[in-house]
């Protein structure tokens, strides 16, 4: 006798169907709020600075989408994308300054963000693409002052949003 997920599966197509009926209100004031701020926040960077975007969008998607997640404390957002920058920063002046080869700088830079962000309680998952963004890309005064921008503006965003927001994955 074979056995077939198809009834599970249609039970769970079924069951976020319905949630998403009963939700969407939330589900498109989130999604509209997230592509608010990260239009702000693309407009700070500038097309450029692509890879360090990517990781403010991970950020996005977390603080609008999982507001009760840990990742989505302030604390964690603007902690996480400081050490983020930082390793990425070492990480640029070593591929710089070092004769070794940029691809083991790179993985050195985030498991440096990574060890560091949870040696300080500063868990931020994307804030390690901003490492490794930063020194894919090199330091930059500019993406500094951005990168501090979107995390600030993503964090306050969040505060005086929370009341407002469910978690929705």
């Amino acid at each position: 006798m074979r056995h077939d997920n198809t009834g599970h599966l249609y039970s769970q197509l079924t069951n976020t169907a319905r949630e998403f009926r009963s939700s969407w209100k939330n589900y498109f004031y989130q999604s509209f709020l997230a592509t608010l701020v990260t239009l702000v926040v693309v407009w700070l960077l500038s097309a450029e600075h692509a890879v360090i975007i990517a990781s403010i969008g991970s950020t996005a998607f977390i603080v609008f989408t999982m507001p009760t997640s840990f990742a989505a404390k302030s604390r964690k957002i603007i902690g996480g994308h400081t050490v983020g920058f930082l390793c990425g920063t070492i990480g640029a002046l070593a591929i710089q300054q070092l004769t070794i080869p940029s691809i083991v700088t790179y993985s050195l830079t985030v498991g440096l963000s990574i060890f560091l962000m949870v040696a300080l309680d500063f868990e931020h998952p994307p804030a390690s693409g901003t490492a490794l963004g930063v020194a894919i890309s090199g330091f930059s005064f500019k993406v500094m002052v951005a990168i501090l921008t979107s995390a600030i503006i993503l964090s306050l965003a969040h505060h005086y949003t929370k009341k407002h927001l469910r978690d929705l994955a």
